[in-house]
This record gives C-alpha cells, structure tokens and sequence, in this order.
C-alpha cells in the first residue's frame, strides 16, 4: 500500500512539473490572450458603470484567464467546461442568494458547494466557477439586484468573449491547440443528433 501511494505521489508531481514547462512562446501567447480577454470585457462596460464597480469584470474570469491562456490543454480549460462551470455556477449562486437574502455566511457556503457539485453532475468542473457563485452572493448591491440576469451578463457574455479570445490566441500560435480535442464540433452534432 505504502509503494502505491508513493507511485501516485511521484505521477501527480511530474504531471504538476510538466504543467509548469513553458517555453518562451507560452508566455507571450498568455500574456496576449489574458490581456485582450480581460480587455475586450472592461471596454465593453467601459462609462456604463462606476470603475469602482465594474459589474462586467468579476474576479473569476481572471481565474479563467490562467486556465483558457496558460494551461490550455487542462480538461478544466475546454470550452465545455468554461462555458458550462461558469453558467451553472452563477444559475446556482443566484437562486441561493434569492433562498437565503440575509445570510451571506450560509449562502456564501452553500452557493460554492452547490455549484461545485452542480458543475460536477454536469460534467462542466472548472474551478473559476466557484468564485462566479460566490460573488452572485457577496457582490456589491449593483451585482445582487442584477438578479438572474448576471447569468446572462456579465458571466454569459464575458466567458463567451474569454472563449473566442482563446480560440483566436491559442489557434493563431503553431505550437497551440484549442481546443484540446479538434472534433469538439462532430461530437457536439453527434450528441444532438441522437436525442
């Protein structure tokens, strides 16, 4: 028992070492995906709000932005589970904070652990969407009357701009692919099809 365990420690550690070789050319394709990504967002809400509260950029796509422009081969990067974590985390994170207005203790909790297991039934895990969650409850006053419509923006339309930056940057660099798997579109009609 002891041996496996100390094989799976030495795994986890190579496969943690591997994701953190990055040549040069990474860094400049993650410098530029991150900064058009976040960029693109902040202009877009630029003089519709206070920069105090900028309601477009919240503080998970950030988070996002490491994982879609620097570890683009992560499965937790892909654009299932960019998309699907962040929508689903703010889906439930709204709807805890309608259930528990006054207790942001309680709903903080619940909001993360829900939508962690909620991202897990539906197979979109990526961890950003926790922060997505939590913010639908400690957010300032501008993000909670949103209501449902935070789902829609700013976390809809922010991860869609951070996917099509990150399809765009990841693409154009030859060393990059992204998505990981090519055939997402045929597997997409695929699933489709047969329902």
């Amino acid at each position: 028992m002891k041996k496996i365990i100390q094989r799976q420690v030495r795994i986890a550690r190579y496969v943690m070492y591997r994701e953190t070789l990055l040549d040069f050319r990474d860094h400049v394709w993650t410098f530029v995906g991150a900064f058009c990504g976040i960029a693109i967002i902040g202009l877009m809400a630029r003089g519709r709000f206070e920069m105090v509260d900028n309601v477009f950029l919240i503080g998970s796509f950030g988070a996002s932005c490491v994982l879609v422009y620097g570890v683009v081969n992560s499965p937790l990067a892909q654009p299932r589970n960019l998309v699907g974590g962040h929508v689903v985390s703010a889906i439930v994170g709204v709807t805890v904070h309608y259930m528990l207005p006054n207790e942001i203790w309680l709903a903080s909790a619940l909001a993360v652990a829900m939508s962690i297991v909620g991202m897990q039934i539906t197979k979109t895990l990526h961890p950003p969407g926790g922060a997505t969650a939590l913010i639908a409850n400690i957010g300032s006053e501008k993000i909670k009357s949103l209501g449902y419509m935070y789902v829609l923006c700013p976390v809809l339309a922010g991860v869609l701009i951070l996917l099509l930056v990150a399809l765009l940057v990841n693409n154009l660099a030859p060393h990059r692919s992204y998505p990981l798997n090519r055939n997402w579109k045929k597997m997409l009609l695929r699933r489709y099809r047969r329902s």
